[in-house]
């Protein structure tokens, strides 16, 4: 079967203005809710059916802790689905092999291994796989306490007997211009202190994941703009999240402490509901990487158009973990804009993973993709697919300073 991937102008673009699409959205959501939203979500199975589901969740349906639980929030991660999603789609189609072409975070992955399902997620960010691989890995305890402890006291006995020599030891100091830049003297001393002993342990992994998210908080920018800094903070500011002057972070120790903590509970937390099923993830480009030809559904947000630098977003964990940066491979990334032929290139980088990935499908098999077409670039029939349905919901943007209302479908294609 031969399908092309690349759509005219006339193809892809809406017969409507995105306003129109969000309001027509945004008139049937209102509707639902009005009932109460799905909550006991082990409810879900096949015969569930998704048009009389409200996923339109509030705070006060689906808190913060849900949201996030267990290795869900092991390090922050913008653009990713709540873990719930996944969930309801594994319970009502029930794959024997679910892909996420797209695994960023590894919300799937992690998933479909708590229901016993096998899972493959391919990324073209060095950082997301090595998130997905520590999410989804099997720890032994006694190795996972004495790595995560052990380094953190060592770090602080270290720092102790470093700051009573005249000369700054050499694993102390770095050429790195970002990290020189973006991290006042002690934290980055502290974070290279951190760097430099991780390779004397086994939880190597998790310990840089630790490590990354530390240098995410310990950067010199304000309290409430962690996501899209511009400029390092060198002074003290008004904060907006706390409501006072505030001043940028000096130190990082403290973050290694807490983290550390944090991690060791999360992970316990998931090894507890933590399956034997199978899990793969490929450091790779979805629209060439070889796969297994019994994939029976596909789950998986794709970028949307123009909104996030995937890479940039995590700059601090590529720039002190010298992580391989492939951002000009990336599609649709917030710098190429949602101009006409930034559309035409995003939607035609996507129909080529979706062609690639389906010639490894099975017969009758699946792809679940959540989105945010106001664009309305995505279309079955030019990748081999038809709609068998569509689910729509708000999502509440709780993080940050992003207030606005957003709304995203859940597009159900079967392979064709």
């Amino acid at each position: 079967m031969s399908i092309n991937p690349i759509a005219t102008k006339t193809e892809i673009y809406p017969q409507v203005m995105p306003s129109v699409y969000d309001d027509a959205i945004a008139h049937r959501i209102a509707k639902l809710y009005k009932q109460t939203p799905l909550t006991d979500f082990s409810s879900v199975n096949p015969k569930t059916d998704l048009n009389n589901l409200n996923l339109n969740w509030r705070e006060r349906d689906l808190p913060e802790c849900m949201r996030t639980k267990h290795v869900h929030r092991l390090h922050p991660y913008m653009g990713k689905f709540i873990p719930q999603l996944v969930e309801i789609f594994l319970r009502k189609f029930e794959p024997k092999l679910v892909y996420d072409p797209f695994c960023g975070s590894g919300t799937t992955l992690v998933e479909a291994n708590t229901l016993g399902i096998d899972s493959i997620g391919t990324d073209i960010s060095a950082f997301n796989v090595l998130l997905s691989r520590v999410k989804t890995f099997k720890y032994d305890p006694k190795i996972l306490d004495k790595d995560l402890l052990d380094i953190v006291k060592k770090v602080s006995d270290y720092m102790k007997k470093a700051s009573k020599e005249t000369k700054i030891p050499k694993r102390l100091t770095t050429t790195n211009e970002y990290l020189n830049t973006w991290f006042a003297e002690q934290a980055r001393k502290e974070l290279l202190c951190y760097l430099s002993l991780i390779p004397n342990y086994r939880c190597r992994g998790l310990l840089k994941i630790i490590l990354s998210r530390s240098a995410r908080s310990a950067r010199l920018v304000t309290h409430y703009d962690l996501d899209f800094p511009k400029k390092p903070q060198r002074g003290a500011y008004y904060c907006y999240k706390h409501r006072r002057n505030c001043h940028p972070v000096q130190h990082a120790y403290g973050f290694l402490e807490r983290y550390t903590i944090d991690t060791l509970n999360r992970v316990k937390e998931f090894a507890n509901i933590k399956t034997n099923a199978e899990v793969k993830v490929i450091h790779g480009d979805s629209r060439k990487v070889d796969l297994p030809e019994n994939i029976d559904m596909i789950f998986t947000s794709p970028p949307y158009i123009g909104l996030i630098d995937y890479h940039d977003q995590h700059r601090y964990a590529y720039e002190l973990l010298e992580l391989e940066n492939n951002e000009i491979r990336e599609i649709g990334a917030a710098k190429n804009g949602q101009s006409d032929e930034a559309k035409i290139k995003y939607i035609t980088g996507i129909n080529e993973v979706l062609l690639h990935t389906r010639e490894f499908m099975t017969r009758d098999g699946l792809a679940i993709i959540v989105v945010n077409d106001k664009y309305k670039l995505y279309d079955p029939t030019k990748v081999g697919f038809k709609s068998i349905g569509r689910v729509d919901r708000h999502v509440n943007r709780r993080t940050g300073r992003r207030n606005g209302a957003f709304y995203e479908s859940i597009l159900i294609w079967r392979k064709a």
